[in-house]
């Protein structure tokens, strides 16, 4: 009996282990764009040297993204030639012209994965208004209204970390999403919980999130890498 209950074991784990190599979605030579002004990839601290100097073990979300293609940092949305597959998370007030990119980018058949917060609850070493602070509420509201959505927050709702109702993710003040006259070819299917948005723009596709708890440095979630991977996986698989 014991045996059996090994071997079935051993079956599974190889089975789990060939799906992840040979998975879509995991293609060794894909480009991840990285754009967010979250502490990913670099350290938070007060000197370049700091920032840079790789940590004791890569954030857990970088070594996920890592694991499914090479990660290149973006500064910009002007560079998205550059990137197979893009992730933006709690970016920066995008410009004009980034707003535009972003959007053409995806009608030509990116696939994009988004976190919006518009209430952020990660802590950081930087006070209020430092410029290295991540962004504390996301400004996106551009290019949310040319795909038919809008990004609200219910400023009554009780704080503390919490699953979705939808797809159990981790939430903390989370934001909703809301759909509007307006959008120019996006279809967008949005949770009944309003957390998470999956659209078809053009020719591409987005999936868009309205919290960015489950990207906290220190796991807010047991194995937040699996939804994480969920996510990325409902965005790249053909």
């Amino acid at each position: 009996m014991h045996r059996r209950i090994a071997l079935a074991v051993l079956a599974a784990v190889v089975a789990l282990a060939g799906w992840w190599a040979f998975s879509p979605a995991r293609t060794p030579d894909r480009t991840v764009g990285l754009f967010t002004s979250l502490p990913i990839l670099w350290n938070e601290a007060d000197d370049i040297k700091g920032m840079i100097d790789p940590p004791s073990a890569p954030q857990w979300a970088r070594a996920l993204l890592e694991s499914n293609g090479k990660v290149i940092p973006l500064d910009t949305l002007l560079q998205l030639e550059l990137v197979d597959f893009l992730v933006v998370a709690q970016p920066r007030p995008l410009v004009p012209e980034e707003n535009v990119a972003l959007d053409a980018w995806v009608r030509a058949g990116g696939h994009l994965l988004m976190f919006a917060d518009p209430m952020l609850t990660q802590e950081s070493a930087f006070a209020l208004g430092d410029r290295r602070r991540p962004q504390d509420v996301a400004l996106v509201s551009p290019i949310l209204a040319r795909w038919g959505l809008e990004l609200q927050f219910d400023d009554t709702q009780p704080g503390g970390l919490r699953e979705s109702a939808g797809e159990g993710l981790p939430i903390n003040l989370a934001g909703t999403f809301k759909a509007i006259a307006g959008g120019h070819e996006a279809n967008c299917a949005i949770a009944k919980d309003g957390l998470i948005a999956r659209c078809t723009i053009g020719k591409g596709r987005a999936t868009l999130v309205a919290d960015a708890a489950l990207l906290e440095p220190e796991p807010t979630a047991d194995r937040p890498e699996i939804q994480l991977q969920r996510l990325l996986d409902g965005v790249m698989v053909q």
